[in-house]
């Protein structure tokens, strides 16, 4: 992440932009602009933004399209701007890999203090006590990155969190609230269930066949992480 974290602001609407320019360049932000879906995704490409805000309601393509288009290769965390009422979109905006949403009307200091929460915990830089290493598994939280014998594992942010999490207290189990808290960062009021999607994708993709480990379903109560 730069020193001065350059945030992208996607919404259709230019009040919100104003709105918002003000208080980041208040906070010593860099900022760019985008109005619609496809020109969110040229302004990642051209500007590198360090976090990105992005407007479900958009013209051209939907927030949600471009937030799934861009967790196919970037890590970049996300905070969706979501309508009041859209909880369904909310459930899969996280889903899909935001890191946090924030529903409109909002106030413009709300939004800066998520933006610096949310970049706090992706741009920590962990002891390297961070690492875990198990059967052919390795997972770094220095740099978000996920490895299967030794291949690149491509995974979210909250992925590669919730992996973490589990690993590196073995045997212990975690219930849905526990992990939506610990991970999140917040109290999530939205659909528990997001963290069984968000289960299925790592056992999807972190595929280590004949391992000794295994992430487990415990029914009724949540997951662990076993070894041996």
């Amino acid at each position: 992440m730069s020193s001065v974290p350059n945030i992208l602001i996607c919404d259709d609407d230019p009040v919100v932009h104003e709105s918002l320019a003000l208080y980041l360049d208040n906070d010593n932000f860099t900022h760019v602009d985008a109005y619609d879906g496809r020109e969110s995704l040229k302004m990642v490409v051209s500007s590198k933004p360090d976090l990105i805000l992005l407007d479900v309601m958009m013209p051209e393509m939907s927030g949600l399209d471009v937030c799934r288009e861009l967790r196919k290769t970037l890590t970049t965390p996300i905070i969706l701007l979501t309508a009041k009422g859209e909880e369904i979109d909310k459930i899969l905006g996280l889903e899909l890999g935001a890191d946090d949403y924030i529903v409109k009307p909002f106030s413009p200091r709300e939004v800066i203090a998520r933006i610096k929460a949310v970049l706090r915990r992706f741009g920590d830089s962990p002891a390297s006590s961070s690492i875990l290493r198990f059967d052919r598994l390795e997972i770094n939280l220095n740099n978000y990155l996920v490895k299967v014998d030794g291949d690149t594992i491509p995974c979210t942010p909250k992925e590669v969190e919730i992996l973490y999490l589990l690993a590196s207290h073995p045997g212990q189990v975690y219930g849905r609230d526990q992990i939506l808290e610990a991970v999140w960062g917040y109290e999530y009021n939205g659909d528990s269930r997001t963290v069984d999607t968000h289960i299925k994708r790592i056992r999807q993709k972190v595929i280590c066949e004949k391992a000794s480990w295994s992430i487990q379903t415990i029914y009724g109560v949540g997951y662990k992480f076993e070894v041996g």
